[in-house]
């Protein structure tokens, strides 16, 4: 079978089509051996579309189109989630709402442990999905979805990362992502494993 052609990267400059500081400083991070200019949608003043997608995928595509649009170029999403085992999923791509409407983590976090604890299982198994899309201003796009297993811990623990980062224990370790030095985490995470496929599909010759 032949492999699928993708669009090379040849901008210089990036949208990263996020408004949560966390997301935008770790993909800089990850952007930063390319030589790209990233910008984040809110330093444009770009609204934030509605995440009307039913998957992580559509979520982002949606994203990135909108930014692409309004910016004039190429943009760069991520919709992702935390998906608990035990909960069907959930909350998956519901995971920032799960903060109520100040997104609030600590809140998001404690729901999902409260949920949990309402079960009669012992099953904390969970994973990260990431879903990346590189989307360019005249509608071309290039998908990408990642993923990192582990349990979930309680009480949170660490503030070096963002989201639900300090409840998840990746598989292999016993600390936290909220624990986990910032290299050490791109080195395995789900947006690392998605913008792995990312760079080797577009930036890599």
């Amino acid at each position: 079978m032949m492999a699928l052609a993708h669009r090379k990267f040849d901008s210089s400059t990036i949208v990263i089509a996020s408004h949560n500081a966390g997301k935008v400083r770790e993909i800089n991070d990850l952007l930063k051996p390319y030589g790209v200019k990233a910008i984040s949608a809110e330093e444009l003043n770009l609204p934030e579309p509605e995440e009307t997608g039913t998957t992580f995928i559509a979520n982002a595509e949606l994203k990135a189109h909108a930014a692409a649009e309004a910016s004039g170029f190429p943009a760069l999403a991520d919709d992702s989630g935390l998906c608990v085992t035990a909960l069907n999923g959930d909350p998956g791509i519901y995971s920032a709402r799960w903060g109520g409407p100040a997104k609030d983590f600590h809140v998001a976090m404690e729901k999902v442990t409260k949920a949990l604890d309402h079960l009669d299982t012992d099953d904390r198994s969970a994973h990260f999905i990431c879903a990346l899309c590189l989307a360019w201003p005249d509608g071309y796009k290039e998908t990408f979805e990642g993923a990192v297993h582990g349990d979930l811990a309680w009480p949170p623990r660490g503030e070096k990362g963002f989201g639900y980062d300090p409840i998840f224990v990746p598989q292999g370790h016993d600390i936290t992502f909220g624990e986990m030095e910032p290299d050490a985490k791109h080195a395995m995470s789900h947006r690392a494993d998605a913008f792995q496929q990312l760079i080797d599909a577009c930036f890599n010759a």
